[in-house]
């Protein structure tokens, strides 16, 4: 079963798993921060479902995302740590942002645990990746998608 995207293994992979990628680069000490799901060879229905599910989470944060929203009004959207099977927030980082910049992980912090208790407001020029997660109804498989944004006057890019 996938729980989480981060487990490791020899093991050799198959035609219908699930791959992902978290994919980090620097380029003139700047980072950059992006998660794909890939299936090896073709994706089940369960697999797709997941997808398509993870990318809705991940469209309607983005749709927020503009000056003067904050880390809460993003974080509204996803879906809670029950809805996954975990007890609270503390136990949960599937759906979760970040700031990027000369580090991977810099202020703002979009989080279901944090951000309702301590919002960050959005300025234009902040860049900040978004991370969205769904498990597959098969049990085995999973989406994760990462996006790295920028906050522009007019929104987002």
């Amino acid at each position: 079963m996938c729980t989480t995207p981060h487990v490791f293994s020899d093991r050799i992979v198959r035609p219908g798993d699930p791959a992902f990628f978290d994919i980090l680069h620097s380029y003139n000490g700047y980072r950059t921060c992006y998660y794909r799901t890939f299936a090896v060879g073709s994706a089940s229905s369960a697999q797709r479902d997941a997808y398509t599910r993870c990318r809705e989470y991940m469209d309607e944060a983005i749709s927020l995302v503009r000056p003067g929203a904050t880390t809460a009004d993003i974080v509204s959207v996803w879906p809670t740590a029950q809805e996954f099977g975990f007890p609270d927030e503390e136990a949960f980082a599937l759906q979760y942002g970040h700031g990027v910049g000369l580090s991977i992980w810099e202020k703002p912090v979009f989080s279901r645990l944090v951000s309702f208790e301590h919002p960050e407001v959005l300025e234009e020029g902040m860049v900040f990746a978004l991370e969205t997660y769904w498990p597959s109804k098969d049990g085995w498989g999973a989406a994760r998608i990462e996006e790295e944004l920028v906050v522009t006057r007019k929104g987002v890019r």
